[in-house]
């Protein structure tokens, strides 16, 4: 399933923002297979994070001098938020670029597998809890909500998605949504009887 995933991810025309009144960062999308089916790996921010404190995110954070590529910045934030090593991630493609609305951020999301299971060594000042929420339960119709906000004037839908009494929302949630169709697509064409 990796394997088509990163074959459908290279074959998808990606969407760059650029913006110099917006911070460049990136953020990892960490998918493994446990117990019979796939998750993803979510942290929660402190409240003593500068920026969106408590929210539930992807682990990233904000491009640095020393970083050469995005990649190497979502990279070197797993690190330093969950202990995972580069070695322990297999990058498998790239999703669009959001923008952040509430803050300046332009984010550029890696989808990667991950070893699982993993000893991870969470950073307590910037990550609050690790979340492992199974991708049956983000696809289920009945834990998403949609509505709608202002970026730069123009509307943009917004996400909310619910899971065992934690909410996922903001930029991370228009990340996840767009991972999602292409996850759905992926498993419908799975399905499909071979007609050759």
């Amino acid at each position: 399933m990796m394997e088509r995933l990163g074959q459908v991810l290279a074959r998808r025309q990606k969407v760059r923002l650029s913006d110099a009144r917006r911070v460049p960062s990136a953020v990892l999308i960490p998918i493994y297979h446990k117990e019979g089916e796939y998750h993803i790996l979510f942290t929660k921010r402190t409240e003593t994070v500068r920026d969106h404190k408590g929210q539930i995110s992807f682990p990233g954070g904000a491009c640095e001098a020393k970083d050469r590529t995005p990649l190497d910045t979502a990279l070197r934030e797993c690190v330093e938020e969950i202990g995972l090593p580069p070695a322990a991630v297999e990058p498998l493609g790239e999703l669009d670029d959001f923008a952040t609305i509430g803050t300046n951020y332009i984010i550029s999301p890696f989808v990667a597998a991950i070893s699982w299971p993993f000893p991870l060594r969470v950073d307590p000042t910037e990550v609050a809890e690790l979340l492992e929420v199974p991708l049956s339960a983000l696809l289920d119709k009945k834990s998403v909500r949609q509505g709608a906000d202002l970026l730069d004037g123009r509307p943009v839908p917004t996400y909310f998605y619910d899971y065992q009494g934690q909410v996922i929302w903001g930029a991370t949630a228009r990340i996840l949504n767009q991972f999602l169709a292409i996850w759905s697509g992926l498993m419908k064409s799975q399905a499909e009887p071979n007609h050759t």
